[in-house]
């Protein structure tokens, strides 16, 4: 009974110690690893307690509180806190992955579930740390940059995700088609990723459709094939037909893609995270951010609900266009986050079109153009495009021979800026004009404070040199000398322009498998062109629509024009009288200001640790010289300045550890 008594009370002692060590820790604190840390410290300086001291004294007929009072009390409650914080500076310093950014993403969810989780998550990226070592991986990737070791890398890094499996397999399926990014090693290495996907049995299929449709099949579908037409990681399509006899295409969501997600992609993420840290070569690519736009690309991809949406608004933004495209009608009542019921298109892929070519009597050219300059209307002018424009979403109609797009599953969205920097870029490459292709630049990218202008046009010369005196440049080559452009100045994309920039690789693959000598860059120019002159004549040719919108903007302008001469009259009279000041104030970014404050608060509380140290070893040195019972209180003083000392010093080791993770 004795020994119970005295577990509960170690019990609340640690939890005390929980609480407390995680108030001086600070936020973001890993669940596990705190708990761990507690509960390695009240081992550990209990068994020194009790072997040192408690062992010689009757304790268990002691209450706790009696036992606060004594000083070697203390020092033991002492010593676990101090020992707990250090620990947890241990866990955070060799953990491998290190923490995100922001919240925590459990912080909702129950304790058992967040154990769980954690544990099942651990396990699995142990697993996957394993299979990439085991490859060779971490060996190969320091000799990657010699060009005999680049194929071992590829290699390593190919089969590392193929036993991975899952999403891993369709994240190096992505990654086969950043040519702008990878060299052809890589990219040879990672198109040869299969998976192959069972479907799903019938029963589970009915059961699916009934759960979304919230009736029998029969009420809906006067028939339904069982076998799926085509079956993938995510989900399968049945053709089947309505009760107003329309022929319809049933894309369903497996069932277990979302727990998948849940797990995996976390895990590949923070692989993503363990292989940038171990390779520079890695970081430069932008691994981790590869990683990361593909977790979240996926993540909205599983919501079918999603993709509904993205169909309509893309139907609409082109519904009034000069380029006729089809896409297929969306029957939204019967859709949610789990089903598609769409229209079934008679047709076939691009990819074996060139019989429909000849059948139909088309111009796989003209076909090519029409599809491009379509997208080039996404995304210059409607601002949400196709994302994903490989062979497979792009379909030949059987009956006009009219361009299909398919699956919206992953589009793009661009602003106005963009959309406006992405017809200056087009326009630079019509008049080979460096200039305005940096203006169009400097829209399309972050961080444009510090950049000088004559070096990155000299830069942009050099790309431009290569698209003249030669009939055809390859696409990739051309987008991956403007990455590294952007790379080489320090500057970035916005990820809606790299994405549409990567869309447009992945479209001229497609057009060169309609048209085998398409250019797309020459095509550029002719759109760019055409929309030049369509930009002046638009003026004369619709008189009535330009009065109009003049007549807007002039409303719009009168309010302001009006408050001009005072204005200016204000101004003038402040300049007069010496009231005008011109400075930069530091602090008016709001990235420069928590940092600063950030790093001035730290600095604030080193300052007070390194002043406890030494007025605490100050007060030890004192007391030597003094043999009154003043040396006692010097000492017991001393100590304590000391543990706060250690105490503080130890919260902003974990904060360094953390922003340098970040």
């Amino acid at each position: 009974m004795m020994y119970i008594k005295f577990l509960i009370q170690l019990l609340i002692v640690s939890g005390f110690i929980y609480f407390v060590s995680g108030r001086l820790i600070g936020s973001n604190i890993n669940f596990v690893r705190r708990v761990l840390s507690v509960f390695l410290s009240v081992i550990l300086t209990s068994f020194v307690y009790w072997y040192s001291y408690l062992r010689h004294t009757d304790f268990l007929s002691e209450s706790m509180m009696e036992m606060v009072t004594e000083v070697s009390t203390l020092i033991w409650v002492g010593s676990m806190l101090l020992i707990s914080m250090l620990l947890y500076l241990v866990f955070e310093l060799f953990d491998p992955i290190g923490i995100a950014g922001g919240e925590r993403r459990n912080s909702q969810k129950s304790l058992l579930f967040r154990m769980r989780s954690y544990w099942r998550q651990q396990k699995r990226l142990r697993q996957v740390l394993r299979i990439a070592v085991t490859n060779g991986v971490v060996q190969t990737i320091k000799y990657a940059r010699q060009r005999e070791n680049e194929k071992e890398l590829a290699i390593a890094l190919r089969n590392t995700l193929e036993q991975c499996g899952g999403i891993f397999i369709k994240f190096g399926q992505v990654l086969s088609t950043r040519k702008e990014l990878f060299s052809p090693v890589f990219i040879e290495e990672l198109e040869r990723l299969q998976q192959s996907v069972k479907p799903l049995p019938s029963e589970q299929v009915t059961n699916i459709l009934e759960q979304s449709l919230l009736k029998e099949i029969n009420q809906v579908f006067t028939t339904f094939q069982m076998e799926p037409l085509a079956a993938a990681s995510i989900g399968q399509v049945h053709k089947a037909r309505l009760k107003n006899h329309d022929e319809v295409v049933v894309k369903l969501l497996r069932p277990e893609v979302k727990g998948i997600m849940r797990d995996d992609l976390d895990i590949l993420e923070e692989f993503a995270n363990w292989f940038t840290s171990k390779s520079t070569w890695a970081e430069s690519l932008g691994f981790r951010e590869l990683a990361g736009g593909f977790a979240d690309g996926l993540r909205e991809e599983i919501h079918l609900d999603i993709e509904v949406r993205n169909t309509l608004q893309v139907t609409n933004a082109l519904a009034k266009s000069d380029y006729k495209v089809r896409i297929p009608k969306i029957y939204t009542q019967y859709c949610d986050e789990d089903i598609i019921v769409m229209e079934y298109v008679h047709g076939k892929s691009v990819a074996v079109g060139q019989s429909e070519f000849r059948r139909l009597q088309i111009d796989p050219r003209e076909f090519a153009r029409t599809v491009l300059y379509s997208f080039f209307e996404q995304m210059l002018f409607s601002g949400i495009f196709h994302a994903d424009p490989h062979p497979g979403n792009i379909y030949i109609d059987g009956r006009d021979g009219t361009p299909i797009l398919l699956d919206f599953g992953a589009v793009g969205r661009l602003g106005s800026t963009q959309q406006e920097g992405l017809k200056l870029f087009l326009m630079g490459i019509q008049q080979n004009d460096s200039g305005v292709l940096y203006d169009g630049l400097m829209l399309l990218v972050e961080n444009t404070d510090r950049v000088e202008r004559a070096k990155v046009e000299q830069a942009i010369d050099q790309i431009l040199l290569k698209i003249s005196y030669v009939e055809r440049i390859p696409t990739e080559e051309l987008i991956y000398s403007l990455f590294t452009v952007v790379r080489d100045f320090g500057l970035a994309f916005y990820p809606s322009v790299g994405l549409a920039l990567r869309s447009l690789v992945t479209l001229d693959g497609t057009l060169r498998v309609i048209d085998g000598q398409f250019d797309i860059f020459t095509e550029a120019k002719d759109f760019s062109a055409t929309y030049m002159r369509a930009s002046f004549l638009k003026p004369f040719k619709e008189p009535r629509e330009t009065k109009e919108r003049l007549q807007e903007e002039l409303s719009m302008l009168i309010p302001t024009l009006r408050k001009m001469p005072r204005r200016l009259d204000q101004l003038i009279q402040r300049v007069e009288s010496g009231k005008i000041i011109l400075h930069h104030d530091v602090f008016s970014d709001e990235h420069n200001a928590r940092f600063v404050t950030q790093l001035f608060a730290r600095f604030v509380l080193l300052l007070v640790g390194i002043t406890f140290g030494i007025i605490s070893v100050a007060l030890l040195a004192i007391s030597q010289f003094i043999r009154d019972a003043y040396a006692v209180y010097l000492n017991t003083a001393a100590y304590l300045g000391l543990f706060l000392c250690a105490i503080l010093l130890v919260r902003l080791s974990i904060q360094a550890i953390r922003s340098m993770k970040q």
